[in-house]
């Protein structure tokens, strides 16, 4: 296999099968700035796939907004990202979208995941 090694997994994060709406802010190929509605399909702690309806440049520089109703009760929780920069690494054309592969500027976990095989038996608690 040219490129890799079969079967090497390259990502330092599970990825969570998760739909989630979110507003993508970009600018286009023509350096013209847009606000787009799109789906993330997957998420993990360094980055998502968003299916979006435009094609962007190859390396775009992407804001990230997470749409959440306004609920007093979380103003006491701690701040919970809302708004994250991501820069595209690759786009694939499925069925009318683009499905864009983005990585955070700053993961969202400080650490990665552990590696498989290695749990939590039991609860300190």
């Amino acid at each position: 296999m040219i490129g890799g090694r079969a079967g090497h997994e390259r990502r330092k994060w599970s990825r969570l099968p998760l739909a989630i709406p979110v507003f993508v802010r970009s600018r286009d190929s023509k350096g013209k700035e847009f606000l787009e509605f799109a789906t993330a399909l997957n998420v993990s702690a360094g980055g998502m796939l968003v299916a979006i309806r435009r094609l962007l440049p190859a390396i775009a520089q992407i804001r990230l907004e997470i749409p959440s109703a306004p609920v007093a009760a979380l103003a006491m929780l701690p701040r919970a990202s809302r708004s994250l920069r991501a820069k595209a690494l690759r786009t694939t054309p499925a069925d009318g979208y683009y499905l864009l592969g983005l990585k955070f500027a700053r993961p969202l976990l400080l650490s990665p995941s552990p590696t498989p095989g290695r749990r939590k038996i039991a609860s300190a608690v």
